[in-house]
């Protein structure tokens, strides 16, 4: 009886002390181009921060282990949009692992025009889709503009409701992807007017969910 016990005390000790396994596990890269007097200066985004109008930035999000992206863009107005996936309908005809899917798709890039304020960029990612908050999303793309407003804000609800359904989950790594043993991070862009934001992707690992919102102060 007495090593019943103890080894019940063991493998209960050693499940406390086992490591979560990264089930959500993709790279992104979020970075600005921004214009100076005699240059242009390439600059990887990780945190809030202050944009000018007519700087461009773009995103991109290649998956490492099957788990569903979303990037949500909130404007200044509070207008709501799915960045990424381009459609729902990608997670079931293009959503492929080791693939770069850039935000917005090919060569173009997001410019800021010249209504400034506070724009909001949220990334989620599950093990699982978030169809509560597809549901949403599709109903405000198809809503009409009188209910525009509090669709927008039911959106921003559902996503306050996620993290804090998700909060007791760990993110297990977020680290730049080093290079032949260069990090790849803030950087002046080369000639080319429009350099490949893979460049400065990050690596993200968690377990079941992670969550993070980039605000830029756009003035």
């Amino acid at each position: 009886m007495y090593r019943l016990v103890l080894l019940a005390l063991l493998l209960s000790w050693s499940l406390a002390g086992a490591q979560p396994k990264p089930n959500v596990s993709f790279e992104w890269a979020f970075a600005v181009l921004s214009d100076s007097a005699s240059e242009h200066n390439f600059v990887s985004i990780t945190r809030d921060t202050t944009l000018q109008s007519g700087d461009q930035f773009k995103m991109m999000v290649q998956l490492k282990a099957e788990c569903f992206v979303y990037v949500i863009y909130e404007s200044p107005s509070g207008e709501i949009s799915l960045k990424f996936p381009y459609d729902l309908k990608q997670f079931s005809n293009d959503y492929k692992v080791s693939k770069n899917y850039y935000i917005p798709r090919g060569r173009e890039w997001f410019k800021l025009d010249n209504n400034i304020g506070r724009e909001t960029i949220y990334l989620l990612a599950s093990v699982q889709r978030l169809l509560d908050l597809e549901v949403l999303l599709s109903k405000y793309a198809e809503a009409d503009v009188s209910k525009k407003q509090q669709l927008a804000k039911d959106i921003a609800g559902e996503i306050r409701n996620i993290r804090r359904n998700y909060r007791t989950f760990t993110t297990l790594a977020e680290r730049p992807i080093s290079i032949g043993g260069n990090v790849r991070s803030l950087t002046k862009a080369p000639r080319e007017r429009f350099p490949d934001v893979a460049g400065v992707a990050i690596a993200i690992s968690a377990e079941n969910f992670y969550g993070k919102t980039f605000t830029i102060d756009h003035k």
